[in-house]
C-alpha cells in the first residue's frame, strides 16, 4: 500500500456550495467530478491510503425514505475521507414527534453537521434546506425531481467502459445510443440522467408504457436545457435496436396511483428487459440499473446478473464518485 494519498480533484472550476441537481453543472464541472472519482477509485478499493480530506468535518446523512446503496455509499465515502459521519433515519428521529424539516436541520447543524446529505419524498425539499443551512447540502434524491450523484456515477460507469481515453468534460458519448427503460414518470434517476447523458453527447431514448411517459414527449420536443433532444417511444424493440447501453428502472409502486398499469404481469410481459429482447441491442450492450431491482419484473434475473450487467460496478463506482463530490463541495465551502 502506498503512503502518498491520491491527488484530490481541483476546485478551480467548481462554483457550487451545494449539489442539488446536475442541471446546474457545466460540462467542465461534470468532468471535475469524473476525474476526481477516477483519482478516488484506488482509495475506495483500498489500494491507496485514505487522504483525510474531510478530517474533523461533520457529515450527516438524513434520510426520510428507505435507502441502502445511496446512504451506505455516502457514509463509506465520508469515512474514507476522514469525516465524522452521523446517520439519522427520520423514522427514528424527532420527526415522528412532529419536528419540521427545518427544525431537524437546525438541530443537526448545531450538533456539528457541515455537510448534510439528505433524501426526502417531497420534490424540492433539499432546496428549502440549502437556503437555511450554513454548510453544504447534497441531494440524495427528492421525490420525482432528481438524484444527481446517481446520474454522475452512471455517467462515470459509462465513461470508464465506453470511452476511457476521452476527456470526461467532452461529448464522449457522441454516437452512442443509451436507452432509459421503464417507470420514467416516477424516476428521479431518469430526470437527472437525461441531463448528464445528453450533456455527454449520447443519443438517448426513453421507453415505457404511455402511462409512464406523461410529460416526457413535451420535454423531448423542447430538448434538455432547451437544446439537447432525446427520443420518447412506447416501442421497446425500436428503442433497443442497436443500443450501446440500457438502463432499466424500478417500477415505483409506492408512488403509483391506480390505473397506470393493467397489471404487473402485463408490464413484465411487454417491457421487462429479457435476454431475448436485449439481443436487439449491439453485441455486448451494457446493462445498468440504479437499484433496488425487482428481478422478474423490470429485468430478468439472467440479465441482472449476466455478463453485460454493470449493476455491481455501479455500486462500487458510487463510493468513488461521492468521494469526489464531497471533496469538491468541501473545498468550495471552505474557500468562501
Amino acid at each position: 500500500m502506498t503512503t502518498a494519498p491520491p491527488a484530490a480533484p481541483t476546485a478551480t472550476a467548481w462554483r457550487h456550495r451545494h449539489l442539488l441537481d446536475v442541471d446546474a453543472l457545466s460540462s467542465s464541472e461534470i468532468g471535475l467530478v469524473l476525474t476526481g472519482a477516477l483519482r478516488m477509485a484506488d482509495v475506495a478499493r483500498g489500494d491507496r491510503d485514505r487522504p483525510g480530506t474531510l478530517r474533523g468535518i461533520g457529515l450527516t446523512t438524513l434520510f426520510y425514505e428507505a435507502s441502502t446503496r445511496t446512504r451506505v455509499s455516502f457514509e463509506v465515502a465520508g469515512r474514507l475521507l476522514g469525516a465524522d459521519v452521523v446517520t439519522v433515519a427520520a423514522s427514528a428521529s424527532s420527526v415522528t414527534k412532529g419536528e419540521s424539516l427545518l427544525d431537524t436541520m437546525r438541530t443537526l447543524e448545531a450538533r456539528g453537521a457541515r455537510i448534510l446529505v439528505m433524501r426526502h419524498a417531497t420534490s424540492g425539499a433539499p432546496y428549502l434546506v440549502a437556503r437555511q443551512f450554513g454548510g453544504s447540502v447534497v441531494n440524495a434524491g427528492d421525490g420525482r425531481h432528481g438524484h444527481p450523484t446517481q446520474a454522475l456515477l452512471d455517467l462515470y460507469t459509462l465513461w470508464r467502459r465506453l470511452a476511457p481515453d476521452a476527456d470526461p468534460a467532452s461529448a464522449f458519448l457522441a454516437g452512442r445510443k443509451v436507452v432509459i427503460l421503464g417507470d420514467v414518470l416516477h424516476s428521479r434517476v431518469a430526470h437527472s440522467n437525461l441531463w448528464t447523458l445528453t450533456a455527454a453527447g449520447a443519443e438517448v431514448w426513453v421507453c415505457g408504457p404511455s402511462t409512464l411517459l406523461d410529460g416526457f414527449e413535451a420535454w423531448a420536443g423542447a430538448g434538455v436545457g432547451g437544446t439537447r433532444p432525446f427520443r420518447v417511444t412506447t416501442d421497446l424493440h425500436a428503442a433497443l435496436q442497436d443500443a450501446d447501453a440500457v438502463m432499466a428502472l424500478r417500477l415505483q409502486r409506492e408512488r403509483m396511483t391506480a390505473g397506470l398499469l393493467p397489471s404487473l404481469g402485463e408490464y413484465a410481459a411487454r417491457y421487462g428487459l429479457t435476454a431475448e429482447r436485449l439481443a436487439a441491442a449491439r453485441p455486448g450492450a451494457l446493462v445498468l440499473h440504479p437499484g433496488p431491482m425487482n428481478e422478474g419484473l423490470e429485468i430478468a434475473p439472467e440479465v441482472a446478473s449476466g455478463p453485460q450487467s454493470l449493476v455491481t460496478e455501479q455500486v462500487a463506482n458510487g463510493v468513488a464518485v461521492r468521494m469526489a463530490v464531497l471533496t469538491l463541495l468541501n473545498e468550495a465551502r471552505t474557500a468562501r
